[in-house]
């Protein structure tokens, strides 16, 4: 079996750095048209032989800022390892006094709050372009599949963490956590959680016809709050480490019949063929140096002339 056979990629956020309970078998770093991805990824064998690839999202000891991670690197570097699902876990502050710190939760919308400094498309750069449905940012059918099995694997830790379901995250620049006036904003706005990492990496994983779901680890109530003090980070990192160990179990519980569910299909059939209609131009205007670009996250729609 090769990296080639991988079919599920699981990204860390702020806390989780490795997996436990996995099988080494190799570190590979891709590099992709956008560079190189935060960290080399580690390929791990699960207990049945099946394969996933695990990234550090800002790098192995957190040494990239949410602002400058290379995204489109790694979703492309995820993509060129045969990854066709992506379970990304993410460090969150609570919009909402029933999102406890050390919950957990399934957002299914967004609220884009980012300043146009990360590049948001593969198609950035180049003579084409492409407009991605977005209107519902996580995978659906990957998002109903993962709410009871995270459900049961939280159940069965016994640490009484609760899952909350059909939220909104929004994503803001950072690195600086909110003021008051825009935490409180944010709740009349609809947010019900709040973080820096959530795009581009949602955007990119559509328009690489990825499917994509978050799980959103709540370490703290931002800044909302009237009669508390405002999130600090060493009030996140009391919770972190109790949230990564979370995820930890969460992910070993879930990641043998998530492997499974991408080699049946259906949980990636919403993904399938998604952009076919959505790049503009579709004639022989395109640029050969684009298509070769673009060939390594959809090579179904671009095909390199050869030299």
């Amino acid at each position: 079996m090769t990296s080639k056979d991988v079919l599920v990629g699981v990204i860390g956020g702020s806390g989780l750095y490795h997996l436990d309970n996995l099988t080494f078998v190799e570190k590979v770093n891709p590099k992709t048209p956008w560079g190189y991805p935060s960290s080399p990824i580690t390929i791990c064998s699960l207990p049945s032989g099946s394969q996933i690839a695990f990234l550090a999202r800002h790098g192995q000891h957190h040494s990239i800022a949410p602002s400058a991670v290379p995204s489109r690197a790694n979703i492309a570097a995820l993509k060129s390892l045969g990854v066709r699902v992506i379970l990304a876990f993410s460090a969150v502050g609570s919009l909402r006094e029933e999102i406890v710190p050390g919950s957990f939760a399934i957002p299914t919308q967004i609220i884009d709050r980012t300043k146009g400094i990360r590049p948001a498309s593969f198609f950035e750069g180049t003579k084409m372009v492409a407009h991605a449905a977005f209107g519902d940012p996580y995978s659906m059918k990957l998002i109903r599949w993962l709410e009871l099995r995270v459900e049961k694997a939280l159940a069965d830790e016994g640490r009484g963490v609760v899952l909350h379901k059909d939220r909104c995250i929004v994503c803001m620049e950072g690195p600086q956590f909110s003021t008051r006036a825009e935490s409180i904003m944010y709740r009349t706005w609809g947010g019900d959680l709040i973080n820096m990492s959530a795009l581009p990496e949602a955007k990119l994983a559509r328009e690489a016809e990825l499917s994509y779901a978050l799980i959103a680890t709540a370490t703290d109530y931002d800044s909302w709050r009237p009669h508390s003090e405002a999130v600090t980070a060493a009030e996140v990192f009391k919770t972190l480490q109790d949230n990564a160990n979370t995820s930890r179990h969460v992910a070993a519980t879930v990641l043998e019949d998530l492997h499974a569910a991408a080699l049946d299909g259906d949980i990636l059939s919403e993904e399938i063929g998604s952009m076919r209609f959505s790049i503009m131009p579709r004639s022989g205007e395109q640029d050969q140096e684009d298509i070769k670009k673009l060939a390594f996250i959809l090579p179904d729609y671009f095909t390199p002339v050869a030299n």
